[in-house]
């Protein structure tokens, strides 16, 4: 809901129903060697005057917002005190806002102190979303990701204790069957030391126009097939061990096997629900339907 939004436009699942607004155009980074998203769109940050104007607007259409995103693909790169107006704006033109969203990189979480955190959870900042891709090192320089797992770990606990919860999002395929095992298993002993309130798990599609999808076609990357896919997730949630609540999901379109459930209570539950898809592929997502 954005009248002069740039480039795509783009929110986790579970933002489907709020008000998606565009505070910065692009991503800061933009080198992740899998991704496209904003690979023909400069990075920019949208004057807050225009934000403000838009929020303003959505607000005469509908006050009744609870919740907000904060578009594009890293708007915790702003400063401080301009995330702040827009926090501020949105609280004063939606009464009943109960939790605005962002997508953050470590980098920017750690550049800001923790009690710049506090104050942006306090007007309701309540969740990021962080994209750990792999917990192993060497995976993620290979694709650019320019963060470490450790600073990523630094970073969702950094959050975590400011009071903003911090989904955490892991690649599957992103080490081909090559270092499927150990993309998995380091994956999962980095979000076990992040202990997040949520974690989720994408299947990597490759798309032309990104470094990855050209190794691909010169035979450098193998994309893995679905049993492939489902036996590195069930090596990354048998792995995962955190104190809990953790909300655990595969509902995004890319997987083959859509999961739900609560960490470490349901941990059993759905490895069944794995183990029952490696038996019987006839359960999977097609590929046909994947990222509708």
């Amino acid at each position: 809901m954005v009248r002069d939004s740039q480039g795509i436009v783009i929110r986790p699942p579970s933002e489907a129903g709020s008000f998606l607004l565009q505070t910065t155009i692009g991503c800061s980074h933009n080198q992740c060697t899998f991704c496209v998203t904003y690979k023909f769109v400069k990075y920019s940050a949208r004057p807050f005057e225009k934000v403000k104007e838009d929020i303003e607007l959505a607000a005469r259409w509908n006050p009744k917002v609870t919740r907000a995103f904060l578009c594009d693909g890293d708007a915790m790169c702003l400063p401080t005190e301009d995330i702040e107006r827009i926090l501020d704006c949105l609280n004063e033109n939606f009464p009943r806002l109960e939790r605005v969203g962002i997508y953050a990189n470590a980098r920017d979480i750690l550049a800001k102190s923790t009690e710049e955190l506090a104050v942006l959870s306090s007007k309701k900042l309540g969740i990021g979303y962080l994209g750990l891709e792999s917990g192993n090192d060497e995976i993620l320089e290979k694709v650019r990701k320019g963060a470490t797992s450790e600073e990523m770990v630094n970073a969702v606990r950094k959050a975590e204790e400011a009071g903003i919860a911090v989904s955490v999002i892991v690649l599957l395929g992103l080490g081909s069957n090559v270092m499927s095992r150990r993309h998995a298993e380091d994956s999962a002993r980095v979000v076990s030391r992040m202990n997040p309130s949520y974690v989720s798990a994408l299947t990597l599609m490759l798309l032309p126009g990104t470094p990855m999808y050209k190794d691909f076609e010169k035979g450098e990357f193998e994309i893995m097939d679905p049993v492939s896919i489902l036996q590195e997730l069930r090596w990354l949630l048998e792995g995962i061990d955190v104190k809990g609540p953790c909300v655990f999901r595969t509902n995004h379109a890319s997987n083959y096997l859509p999961l739900g459930g609560n960490l470490p209570d349901d941990k059993k539950r759905m490895l069944k629900l794995i183990d029952r898809g490696l038996a019987d592929t006839s359960i999977l997502r097609p590929e046909s339907r994947r990222a509708l």
